[in-house]
């Protein structure tokens, strides 16, 4: 029998957010400049270590998120996307990171702070073009987080939460575009948020449209979860969004 000892191999605990929002029909993505190494002065979301060995993961994302774009508690939802471990991912050793994801409308501007030299709004298609180099492995992780926000427009009523209080059929179907990333049927799209019931609501007025032509109101309806769901149409050429 062996006497030797097994020793726990260091590991860094880390958290990363992927904070998701709309401006002007396209979907953005919060990014910061770094202004430290490694990969001091490229891309990144926002993160960073636990402060102390008993800080919880959800309180350590909001405090990077306050630390690194200012964006506070009251403003964000965040849940947790996944957690990401490769070896190599991290060239100050091993670092496993819980990543945490949100959706929110009308957010801000960022903010830099801390280890952040600059905190700014990108267009996820820029983020994700050929051009553009994350640092660690954020880009796959920015990826993941589209796809998830995707599935989340399907399932969910989340769609409605990034129009305002009333809003068209049209407007509705902008918000499903620019996170899809597709171009929409209108008669398609309008028989489809018809037949979930509770979906939404008739607010009982109508808004004249750039062509002058009035358009029906609708406001969120008391479903969250939505049957039949929205399914994205696949086999699409992306809708440029950059």
């Amino acid at each position: 029998m062996s006497d030797d000892r097994w020793v726990p191999p260091t590991v860094l605990l880390a958290v990363d957010l992927v904070i998701f929002t709309l401006r002007e029909s396209r979907l953005h993505v919060l990014l910061i400049e770094r202004g430290i190494e490694p990969y001091q002065g490229s891309l990144a979301l926002p993160g960073g270590f636990l402060s102390h060995e008993k800080e919880d993961l959800v309180t350590a994302a909001y405090r990077e998120l306050a630390e690194e774009a200012d964006l506070g508690l009251d403003q964000l939802h965040l849940e947790q996307l996944g957690i990401y471990g490769a070896p190599d991912r991290d060239p100050r050793g091993r670092v496993i990171s819980a990543v945490y994801l949100a959706i929110a409308p009308r957010l801000p501007e960022p903010v830099a702070g801390t280890d952040a030299s600059k905190a700014y709004w990108t267009p996820v298609a820029r983020a994700l073009s050929e051009g553009v180099r994350l640092a660690f492995d954020h880009q796959q992780i920015l990826t993941d987080g589209v796809e998830r926000a995707r599935e989340k427009l399907e399932r969910s009523a989340l769609a409605t939460a990034f129009c305002g209080p009333t809003f068209t059929i049209a407007e509705l179907q902008d918000v499903y575009e620019a996170v899809w990333g597709v171009t929409l049927d209108p008669r398609n799209f309008y028989r489809k948020v018809q037949s979930v019931d509770g979906f939404i609501v008739s607010a009982g007025a109508s808004r004249k449209t750039e062509g002058g032509r009035p358009a029906r109101l609708f406001r969120p309806g008391p479903r969250t979860t939505l049957h039949p769901p929205m399914t994205r149409p696949h086999g699409q050429a992306d809708k440029e969004t950059a």
